[in-house]
């Protein structure tokens, strides 16, 4: 695996975090790409922790031109990437849907849709040309109903499962694996436990670093069985659909 390079841009102390010291623990080069390098020290410890290279790389999702840019130099540093995963998050508004103003209404699908858009514009070319790559959609259940409380929350992952689908469906054939992956959970991380209070309850978080895990097995799927939908949740996760 030497040589090869995964991007992640949203590379928080989360999931970010565990997927950096994921793909790393492969002998991935990382490259954490977000807002602000202090964002991302826990990921780019994990990574370096693996003894592989690691390096930030400023971007702003909300600022789809930072992004292509911030790739650009990706290639420059560290290589073409063979992994892309888009893995960002805006805050979890709460509001009827008459409530929305079209500034969040658009802000939701930057986000959500034009900056994931761009990343994959920025390495599709390269991996259709070598006729392998992988690029990763971290979503959620959202993606799948309308929400009367948070609909901002709604549009923009259906948004990003038409983005993911539509892109799998026009590239597969290049070989390049393209997967949406929905999680119907709340992370067993730091800010969860404070959110959660005595409420807190491990059987019903989700652990990071084996959702990880579930990242890197879809990217090293044979392209005789490639997954393109996923839905992950703990044991313990109460759902419906």
């Amino acid at each position: 695996m030497a040589g090869k390079v995964c991007a992640i841009i949203g590379a928080g102390e989360g999931l970010g975090r565990a997927l950096a010291a994921r793909f790393a623990r492969e002998g991935m080069d990382l490259a954490l790409v977000s807002r602000s390098e202090e964002g991302s020290s826990a990921a780019a410890s994990a990574a370096r922790a693996e003894g592989v290279r690691t390096a930030f790389f400023s971007a702003d999702a909300d600022r789809p031109e930072t992004i292509e840019a911030a790739l650009a130099t990706v290639r420059t540093e560290l290589g073409q990437p063979d992994v892309l995963i888009y893995n960002v998050r805006d805050a979890f508004t709460r509001c009827e849907p008459l409530d929305m103003s079209y500034a969040d209404l658009e802000a939701v699908l930057r986000l959500e849709v034009v900056g994931a858009f761009a990343a994959a514009k920025a390495v599709l070319p390269d991996m259709r040309a070598r006729g392998q790559g992988t690029i990763l959609y971290s979503s959620a259940t959202a993606a799948f109903r309308g929400s009367a409380i948070h609909p901002l929350y709604a549009i923009g992952k259906f948004g990003l499962r038409g983005l993911s689908q539509s892109l799998a469906k026009a590239y597969g054939k290049d070989g390049v694996h393209i997967a949406h992956i929905r999680l119907d959970c709340d992370l067993d991380v730091p800010i969860m436990k404070e959110l959660y209070g005595e409420r807190y309850d491990e059987a019903v978080l989700a652990d990071p670093d084996e959702i990880a895990d579930t990242y890197w097995w879809v990217h090293a799927q044979p392209k005789s069985a490639w997954s393109n939908e996923v839905e992950l949740r703990p044991s313990g996760e109460t759902w419906t659909i």
